[in-house]
């Protein structure tokens, strides 16, 4: 017997159903902040990910060449083919751009809890907006779309943090380029390895200093208020054109939080200078959310990637957004009892007699159906006892019952389920009577 590849899955009606109730929440929730909807290929040339998401995607990356001997890939993430769609086309569209998108993706990792190969994901994004507004907003409609799921600020919280301010303080150290990426990558490690490990790693960087570098990005990681963030930065980062940046970041993170807190926001975030995000792309503000209790892999991500768009060779086009996948918050919904346990059920079942009756009831199949029913019926002849019986199994609210009688009179009995009440109506009269009920 075939089985599904691993990190694979089969979406079973069951399953399928929560899936669907996870996407009409993101689609509702988008909407709500006016996002408009996106979609792209499944299917993207290597390049795009080999050059612009870092080396820790592309290692995961379902690669290979096609028959026309392109290196290909299946996208194991949205942003860069959203900032190749916006760069194709940026002179025209009006500006700030709102897009979301729901799509599949594919990561050939090591499967774990909250980690899949194949995994749906919802993407909302803002371009052309550099200020702290735009990234207030992505965070916004990252909480709201969570909130819709039923889940409080008991349950989770969004995660804050600065890779510019990282970055100013990693220049001030001396560091070029290639090592502040290095280091990034490594700080955003730092929780999943031993000290030890972590040490020796910076000792490359810092030789004897390592220690003490070490002992500065733990103090800036366990800070969670503005004055301990504004304190380790008068300490750490001053001087000519750093200090004017440094300004520059203060008074960003300032506006941030008040926007965020004037939304009625404050209790769902905090600042967490330890989320660093790993992907090369990330400038600027940068946040995770995580459930309270930290039993689950982060549920979702995102941040600034200002420099992206220009170079996918569009202009030099700001851009901030969010991923969320299906996968962590579904099992958290899951856990917490909030997944819809609504089997789908049809509105109509008609239960019908054999011969004359039969035929009428199929051709009102028609009618019913472009009116907009969901309508089950037997699909070969059974007794009346075993129809009613499928009635009651199938949840439907109203049974149709053409016998003999009722196609002899021209009327269609309609009979309410649950309550066991009947009337009878004119077949001409039916859609608009069932209209009526089902309302």
């Amino acid at each position: 017997m075939f089985k599904t590849l691993p990190g694979f899955r089969d979406f079973y009606p069951e399953d399928c159903a929560v899936r669907n109730y996870l996407f009409r929440v993101w689609r509702r929730a988008a909407l709500s902040f006016n996002f408009k909807e996106c979609d792209g290929p499944i299917l993207e040339s290597l390049e795009l990910f080999k050059e612009k998401s870092g080396d820790e995607i592309v290692g995961q990356l379902f690669a290979f060449t096609d028959r026309g001997g392109r290196e290909v890939a299946l996208r194991p993430e949205m942003t860069p083919s959203l900032a190749r769609m916006v760069a194709a086309r940026a002179q025209a569209m009006k500006r700030p751009i709102k897009w979301f998108c729901i799509g599949e993706n594919f990561r050939y990792e090591r499967r774990q809890r909250g980690r899949l190969r194949s995994f749906y994901q919802f993407n909302a994004d803002i371009f052309a907006e550099p200020g702290p507004g735009a990234d207030a907003e992505v965070i916004a409609a990252l909480i709201h779309s969570l909130r819709m799921m039923g889940l409080s600020t008991d349950d989770f919280v969004v995660r804050i943090s600065d890779r510019d301010l990282w970055i100013l303080y990693l220049r001030s150290l001396g560091l070029g380029e290639k090592a502040i990426l290095a280091l990034l990558n490594l700080i955003d490690k730092r929780e999943r390895l031993s000290r030890d490990v972590v040490l020796e790693r910076l000792r490359p960087f810092f030789h004897g200093s390592a220690e003490d570098f070490l002992l500065n990005v733990e103090t800036l990681t366990r800070t969670r208020n503005m004055d301990d963030l504004s304190a380790f930065v008068q300490a750490h980062l001053t001087g000519g054109e750093l200090s004017d940046a440094v300004k520059r970041r203060l008074s960003s993170w300032v506006e941030l939080l008040d926007r965020l807190e004037r939304m009625g926001l404050g209790n769902w975030i905090c600042i967490d200078m330890g989320v660093v995000r790993g992907l090369a792309y990330y400038t600027g503000f940068v946040f995770e959310a995580f459930d309270r209790r930290g039993e689950h892999r982060a549920i979702a991500g995102g941040g600034r990637y200002n420099h992206l768009v220009k170079k996918l060779g569009g202009p030099d086009m700001p851009a901030v957004g969010f991923a969320m996948g299906d996968v962590v918050i579904g099992q958290i919904l899951s856990e917490k009892g909030l997944l819809p346990c609504r089997p789908q059920k049809p509105d109509l079942f008609i239960i019908m007699g054999k011969g004359k009756p039969a035929a009428t009831a199929l051709g009102l199949l028609h009618d019913l159906r472009r009116a907009g029913f969901s309508v089950e019926y037997p699909l070969r002849p059974v007794a009346f006892g075993k129809q009613f019986k499928a009635a009651h199994q199938s949840g439907a609210g109203l049974a149709v019952i053409l016998g003999e009688d009722e196609v002899e009179k021209g009327v269609a009995k309609i009979k309410h389920l649950r309550s066991g009440k009947e009337e009878e109506t004119p077949l001409k009269d039916l859609v608009a009577k069932l209209s009526d009920h089902c309302r």
